[in-house]
């Protein structure tokens, strides 16, 4: 699985992509199905192609506004995407919609209390699987060191709390998980937060890993190549006096990549094993060992997958909220597309308001 990992990073960025859309819908079969089995629900009239259904119209809606927000120039070349991308929400409603009233004409007499629970039981899954997956492919967008950095460190928590908990554990976590202990818990944080700060030091240093995946309008294709961004440059720190007096620096070189790192990995470390916890209860609700039983010895795929749903969340929540900051080429692009009239009165505001901040006059003066 390990190998399997690497050779899926070595192929790069959109091979990456198609795996976590793969990975989405096996685990959407595996939850499907355990539904299926626990309330019997075979023979309900249209239900296996409703679920299904509804899984296309939600992907076709969330992947529909990534292509628009991340290819926006590709969009507006090609008609068909522009017409498409223009009235995405309105046809992923109307999708939705026919899905809906499809559900409604299925309804049978004696079958509606079981009709309405794998209702029920289908949104939830796609709010727990897609719209994860989605989130993974977002981070992705943003360089593959934002997916890689979090994925490694929910991997690498699980392997230390296990080798933590099998030579030292003593004290029990949760019951849910008999096996997990404290040690294990306390290890493994420690472990996979310097596990974290190695990792992003060595990934920082490569362009293919810290750029962000963007369409190429002169060669038709997508590329990660930029200018690395202050977040990938190695910058000098000061060491706090205690610590000073202690290793005997007084400064360290690092990126500060490296600083977010600790906050990537302690989240794995703490609250990303929670996933695996609900799994366990999930599980045990249902009275099932695992999801399915497509890996010998692992179980199903979201056996595996249960912690990485939970980091793939707080990822892009970090991302947006002390990472991501205004895109200037969007802005053009979008800017493009205006009409005259709009580009004009656009410009216009812009004159105006560099002229009161003095910055317009300066340029002119710099230019002359």
């Amino acid at each position: 699985m390990i190998a399997f990992f690497f050779i899926i990073i070595y192929l790069g960025p959109m091979v990456l992509m198609i795996i976590v859309m793969c990975v989405q819908i096996k685990c959407f079969h595996e939850i499907i199905t355990i539904g299926y089995n626990v309330y019997h629900s075979y023979d309900l009239p249209w239900f296996r192609t409703l679920s299904w259904y509804f899984l296309l119209c939600v992907n076709y809606f969330f992947y529909g506004e990534t292509v628009t927000d991340y290819f926006f120039t590709l969009v507006q070349r090609e008609e068909p995407l522009r017409i498409l991308s223009k009235y995405h929400r309105f046809i992923s409603f109307t999708l939705y919609l026919t899905g809906f009233c499809m559900f409604v004409l299925s309804l049978v007499k004696k079958h509606y209390r079981l009709q309405f629970y794998m209702f029920g039981w289908t949104h939830v899954t796609l709010l727990i699987v897609v719209t994860q997956s989605h989130l993974v492919i977002h981070n992705l967008f943003e360089g593959m060191i934002w997916f890689i950095v979090p994925i490694s460190c929910v991997i690498c928590n699980d392997i230390m709390a296990y080798m933590f908990g099998f030579f030292f554990g003593r004290t029990p976590l949760i019951k849910l998980s008999p096996k997990k202990t404290w040690e294990g818990f306390i290890g493994g944080f420690f472990a996979t937060v310097v596990f974290g700060l190695l990792l992003s030091y060595v990934m920082s240093g490569y362009r293919c890993f810290v750029c962000p995946v963007e369409y190429n309008n002169d060669t038709n294709s997508f590329t990660v190549d930029c200018e690395p961004s202050d977040l990938f440059r190695l910058h000098e720190y000061n060491i706090p006096g205690v610590i000073q007096s202690a290793i005997g620096w007084k400064t360290v070189r690092m990126y500060p990549f490296q600083i977010h790192s600790i906050a990537l990995s302690t989240f794995a470390s703490l609250i990303g094993p929670f996933g695996g916890f609900f799994a366990s209860g999930f599980k045990r609700a249902f009275k099932i060992k695992d999801f399915a039983n497509t890996i010998p010895g692992h179980g199903g795929i979201m056996d595996r997958f249960d912690c990485q749903y939970l980091m793939a969340t707080f990822v892009n929540v970090y991302i947006a909220s002390f990472i991501r900051g205004p895109n200037p080429s969007k802005l053009i692009q979008q800017f493009l597309t205006l009409r005259p009239d709009q580009q004009l009165h656009i410009f216009n505001t812009l004159k105006s308001h560099l002229a009161d901040k003095g910055m317009l006059t300066t340029i002119t003066e710099d230019n002359e």
